[in-house]
């Protein structure tokens, strides 16, 4: 208190009185410069300047002191510190003539750093509640300082960033809960704009001008962005909101949730922290940011402020509805390069469900990226983005930032519109765009993938998103972009298998060779890595082939230590269920792995012809799957389209029914172990179970199409739902038994609105498609992967699953079989009973050629490669002793075990056409063979 009490004889009468008077310009320049300030000016401004300086030096050397005076009202004029305070309030009111001179004077002196300390001594002691509406002397001191920013008609000089309003006072945590008034007056009089684009050439500069940090909870720069983003907030909600600003505030606060240290689990976005996640290269951090501060950042970011923002930076852009041609110009590319950089970093951020509703639904963001990519692509213009913005290397693909944020915003999209939307009405984009759109992924993920890959360990292992941004920004837009890419391209070939509006090739990448497929089996390698991610970039046939190999290395190892058979089963037909339920279970997933010999019982308990050396075991897993998966048994259910689903109510019917689940998913996953292809047409929502997906509501006409369209007409309603009288809950009618289930917690009170009707459909569908089954796909997955890797399946996508599983449904390549056929026994190539045959075949009806596949190698379906592949390759061999009249009269027979048929040189064609039906047709089990 010793200067204040030097100054107390002098001053205190002088200041009481100018605090009682009425305080006017007027009053105050005659108090200081008595008759004629002109005339003495310099005298004057130097001793308010000294005055003023020395007022606000008197309140910081003292602050721990006046800390209980420093905050409160100005009203209250009879303390020390508002005497003080108010005299310097006076002294710089911007109607006298000397307030630029006496302002700029403390600025150069650096007087935010003691305004600073002071600001912090008192928020220390206060009660934050105790003062909401209260302007403080020291907050009117804030407002007219900050206001003083060069422009006219101020004259102050510009100082220093270091020692600046937004680096020393901006930085103060939760600033606006102190200085309500202040905030009012930065967020509109103009001052936003020109300190943001102050800080926006600091961060272009990488100048480093933010004091030390208050404490490791409270660093500067995360107290500067939620500061910044609250009264931002406001700012973008004017009308006249500046391009400019959102152009310069975008680049500050992407800068600033880059420096960000990791947030907590609860707001992060799709990445999660193991044990050993704290490690980030060889540094250890332990930064972690007050939870009121972080609370401040999440809650800024909020809906409207993100449709704010998008709706300033996208007010002009040239292309928002897809007519505008040619390069994009240089506004475009500012908006763009500044709305992706600043998403970028909040989708790694802040939770993703939050943010991406509204991106979708409430701003033109996809639109604007699509047709900003689309002119780029067809312009061959990418390099504008890189060439013009200042968020990417100038060496960095200028696909980058676009895609990683239009990939998650779009396939957020497509969870949520309708088959209608998308197919009919084609909406958001159109089918010719979306098809532009898989050639423009494709060429990313190709790149990202194989020409120049990523490390992606480095990234899996860092602390988080956040620090991997820092340390490697373009390596890790590079990583994400290769995820968000894969995704987004992985749904929209669902949607292509729903309803085919683009040839399956268009997904694949067209660099693919025989080098690349080579690779892909070897672990650890680029081709291995891009199949686990991006499968959908192989042809489907290469990929095939590669299941074939992973399955023959497989076999090969569990079967050539076998000296003989460990696995023989005795299976009577008419309790073929059973005798294989019973038998097969018993087995170790060692076993199953292993050979398994069948001997068939017929219904007079004699044993069947025929030694089993495979044929028998094939006909042995199709006779159990088509028994098994009937719908007579009650294990499964048919979709309108005769595709087969578990039933939920088979708990009804069988008491071990997950049991025999798991023993279904144990046969099917044989089935396929074994190369045995089984006419089992599965439902697609089923087989994503396979491997491990959800459904969703596109996925429920297959189910319910019925249902389907109660929902969809519930989502297009323009009416008040709440009339409708629906509430949370679902009724499950199986077998004449109602129950009723609630869709979320108390649902039975909760009635379904306009607001939350879109919860209510996805819910009811998630509970149709998924929840209903879960035990029973849980169950039945179990028994699958225990002879089906999860690797092996995550390969293909659910169309192509079932064609493992079945082959393919519209029959087979007659010619191709031919081409690939073995003669002996006399017969040839050009035989004239071989060329009888093979245009009996030809004529076959589908069913009659599919009977006959079966009964030559114990399966109607061919095989998925071609018959390239059968093992071994068909043979027609020439039947014994069929030189005879009587010999000509013999069926032809099959050893199904070597796909051999042994067919008698029969003389006509109408003969063998008669010989061969009847053959095929009597299932007479091997007692042909």
């Amino acid at each position: 208190m010793g200067l204040y009490l030097c100054w107390k004889r002098q001053w205190l009468v002088v200041l009481e009185d100018a605090m009682a008077s009425s305080s006017s310009p007027k009053d105050v320049l005659s108090l200081f410069a008595a008759e004629e300030y002109s005339s003495r000016h310099s005298l004057v401004d130097f001793r308010v300047k000294q005055f003023a300086y020395a007022c606000i030096q008197a309140v910081h050397q003292n602050r721990n002191l006046l800390k209980d005076q420093l905050l409160i009202a100005s009203e209250e004029s009879g303390t020390p510190t508002i005497l003080l305070l108010e005299a310097v309030v006076l002294l710089t009111d911007p109607r006298l003539p000397w307030a630029c001179k006496i302002v700029g004077y403390l600025l150069q002196r650096n007087i935010y750093v003691l305004l600073r300390d002071i600001v912090l001594t008192g928020k220390r002691s206060m009660n934050l509640q105790g003062f909401v509406g209260i302007v403080s002397s020291l907050e009117r001191i804030l407002v007219l300082f900050a206001s003083h920013v060069g422009q006219p008609p101020c004259v102050c000089q510009p100082i220093d960033p270091q020692w600046s309003f937004s680096s020393l006072i901006l930085t103060i945590p939760f600033l606006w809960k102190l200085f309500p008034y202040l905030k009012e007056v930065f967020g509109t009089r103009g001052l936003l704009q020109h300190y943001i684009h102050q800080m926006a050439l600091c961060v272009q500069n990488h100048a480093n001008v933010l004091p030390n940090d208050i404490s490791p909870e409270f660093p500067g720069y995360a107290c500067l962005l939620g500061n910044l983003l609250e009264t931002a907030g406001v700012a973008f909600a004017e009308p006249d909101c500046s391009f400019d600003l959102a152009i310069d505030f975008a680049a500050v606060a992407t800068f600033l949730l880059g420096a960000l240290p990791p947030i907590q689990v609860s707001n992060r976005g799709n990445f999660t922290m193991g044990e050993d996640d704290m490690i980030v290269g060889d540094e250890l951090t332990e930064k972690v940011l007050n939870r009121d501060l972080e609370q401040q950042i999440s809650n800024a970011i909020d809906p409207s402020f993100l449709l704010q923002l998008t709706n300033v930076l996208f007010g002009g852009f040239s292309c928002i509805n897809g007519s505008y041609k040619g390069r994009p110009n240089d506004k475009d590319v500012a908006a763009v390069g500044a709305a992706c950089a600043f998403l970028h970093v909040t989708f790694n951020i802040l939770p993703l469900e939050r943010t991406m509703t509204v991106l979708a639904y409430r701003t033109e963001l996809v639109h604007v990226l699509w047709n900003f990519m689309k002119r780029c692509h067809e312009n061959q213009k990418w390099s504008s983005l890189t060439e013009q913005s200042k968020y990417l290397p100038a060496d960095a693909p200028g696909w980058l930032l676009p895609l990683a944020v239009f990939c998650p915003v779009y396939k957020h999209m497509l969870m949520i519109v309708d088959n209608e939307e998308f197919y009919e009405q084609e909406k958001p984009l159109s089918l010719t765009d979306i098809s532009c759109l898989i050639v423009i992924l494709r060429q990313a993920l190709w790149q990202l993938l194989w020409v120049n890959p990523v490390p992606i360990p480095n990234f899996v292992k860092s602390a988080s998103s956040v620090f991997a941004l820092k340390k490697h920004p373009v390596e890790f837009i590079q990583y994400r972009v290769s995820i968000v890419a894969s995704e987004l391209l992985s749904q929209l070939q669902d949607w292509n298998n729903r309803r085919q509006f683009t040839p399956p090739s268009d997904f694949n990448a067209d660099g693919v060779n025989d080098y690349f497929i080579s690779q892909a089996m070897i672990e650890n390698t680029r081709a291995y890595d891009l199949l686990k991610q991006a499968p959908f970039l192989v042809p489907f046939t290469s990929r095939a082939k590669l299941f074939n190999t992973q399955l023959t290395v497989v076999r090969e190892r569990h079967g050539s230590h076998a000296v003989f058979t460990r696995n023989r089963f005795r299976i009577r037909r008419d309790h073929i269920l059973e005798d294989a339920f019973n038998q097969l279970s018993a087995l170790s997933e060692q076993d199953l792995r292993g050979l398994i010999r069948v001997t068939f019982v017929n219904e007079f308990g004699v044993e069947e012809a025929g030694i089993d050396g495979g044929g028998i075991f094939k006909d042995f897993m199709e006779n159990i799957t088509r028994a098994a998966f009937d719908v007579q048994y009650g294990l499964f259910k048919e979709t309108a389209d005769h595709l087969l689903y578990p039933n939920p109510g088979s708990g009804l019917i069988h008491e071990q029914h997950l049991q025999f689940f798991n023993f279904l998913g144990t046969v099917l996953g044989k089935a396929m172990f074994e190369g045995i292809l089984v006419d089992i047409p599965f439902a697609t929502f089923f087989l994503s179970k396979l491997k491990q997906k959800y459904n969703y509501l596109n996925d429920l006409p297959s189910l319910d199409p019925e249902l389907y369209r109660h929902l969809i007409f519930l989502k297009h309603y323009e009416g008040d739902i709440s009339e409708l009288e629906l509430y949370f809950v679902i009724l499950n009618n199986e077998y004449g038994e109602q129950t009723e289930e609630e869709l979320l917690p108390r649902g039975k009170d909760i009635r379904v609105n306009n607001e939350n009707v879109i919860t209510f459909i996805h819910l009811v569908a998630n509970h149709r498609l998924n929840f209903q089954i879960r035990q029973q796909s849980s169950y039945f997955l179990r028994g699958f992967q225990q002879l089906i890797q999860k690797d092996w399946i995550d390969m293909f996508n659910e169309h192509e699953l079932q064609l493992l599983i079945s082959g393919a449904i519209d029959g087979f390549d007659v010619d191709d079989l031919r081409s690939h056929t073995n003669y002996a026994g006399g017969y040839h190539r050009e035989h004239y009973v071989i060329e009888m045959f093979w245009e009996v075949i030809k004529h076959f009806s589908l069913e009659n050629q599919c009977k006959f596949l079966k009964f030559v190698t114990g399966c109607s379906r061919g095989p998925l490669l071609g018959f390239k592949y059968l093992e071994p390759l068909f043979c027609i061999q020439r039947a014994a002793g069929s030189a005879s009249e009587e010999a000509l009269d013999r069926l032809p027979t099959s050893a199904t075990c070597m796909n051999l048929l042994k067919l008698p040189p029969y003389r006509s064609i109408e003969q063998m056409e008669q010989k061969l039906l009847y053959a095929i047709n009597a299932d007479a089990g091997f007692d042909l063979s």
